[in-house]
């Protein structure tokens, strides 16, 4: 069938018209630019804190992930597995659809195409991150000097949770059967712990409670969940789709109040979240310096 020139200029202005309003593969309904309505803005939980573990490479969801995050509404989350790309856009679907802005601070490992697309001079950006729904200053990335199979390592930042100021840890640990590299991750990670004398340290430790590797963050600190430590007496709650315990909120001259893991679809690692006071902690004499001696 042959077509004249009419007929081609009049179909490709139809796909240009379709275009403009339906928009280039995005989903109907996935984005607005209009602002939410004032009833539908929310406020964080100013006390709640979140470590999660987003799994990459898994299949993308990030208006899911922003879903999971909303529901909790926490005012610092700790992400690990994190693509920048994706972070961004789960910040855009909180920020639109659900009413939560954040600010972020990353601790980027790598440029990794493979992890988090890209091109290959120009890789996405993998590592962790931190939601703080209040600013965050002194912000330092650091990789461990030995990562295992990948790059790993911690990035750490001062911010505000419960109304007082905190310095907050957000890590990911070296791979399973890998316990003497995490050792080694551990003795790093705890040496700039303790020089805060009030932190929460979030993260993915790829190790459960009673391994040997650990025993320096539970000298340090301890879990958010009172009834999980290291004895084979604790009761930790799994935090994993293999039904092991992983991922840790560790409260350093911080008290906790609630604990609990939110089970989701979008990861093969569950929310762990807690409520965590730091009122014996205030000074009437104004906020504690939470970041240690200057060196």
């Amino acid at each position: 069938m042959v077509f004249g020139r009419g007929t081609w200029l009049l179909a490709g202005a139809a796909v240009v018209t379709c275009i403009v309003l339906v928009g280039p593969g995005e989903p109907v309904g996935a984005r607005s630019t209009a602002p939410l309505p004032a009833e539908d803005v929310r406020d964080a939980v100013p006390n709640r804190v979140v470590t999660w573990n987003i799994c990459n490479p898994c299949d993308e969801n990030n208006a899911g992930r922003a879903a999971d995050i909303a529901a909790l509404a926490p005012q610092v989350i700790g992400m690990q597995e994190a693509c920048v790309r994706d972070v961004e856009r789960m910040r855009e679907h909180l920020k639109r659809r659900h009413g939560l802005e954040y600010h972020v601070e990353y601790g980027t490992v790598l440029g990794h195409r493979g992890r988090c697309g890209g091109t290959p001079w120009n890789p996405g950006e993998f590592g962790q991150a931190i939601l703080s729904a209040a600013p965050m200053t002194d912000r330092v990335s650091v990789e461990y000097p030995e990562g295992g199979s990948e790059d790993r390592g911690y990035v750490a930042v001062t911010t505000e949770v419960d109304g007082q100021p905190v310095r907050v840890f957000n890590t990911h640990l070296a791979q399973r059967r890998q316990e003497s590299v995490r050792a080694g991750q551990v003795r790093a990670l705890a040496a700039e712990v303790a020089r805060h004398p009030r932190a929460i340290v979030l993260g993915d430790f790829n190790a459960v409670p009673g391994a040997g590797e650990l025993k320096g963050m539970w000298k340090l600190a301890k879990d958010a969940d009172p009834g999980c430590r290291p004895s084979s007496s604790g009761s930790c709650k799994p935090t994993t789709d293999w039904r092991l315990k992983f991922d840790y909120v560790f409260l350093r001259g911080v008290s906790p109040v609630k604990q609990g893991v939110q089970l989701t679809p979008n990861s093969d690692h569950d929310l762990v979240h807690a409520d965590v006071s730091l009122a014996k902690n205030r000074r009437r004499d104004g906020p504690e310096d939470v970041t240690g001696p200057r060196t």
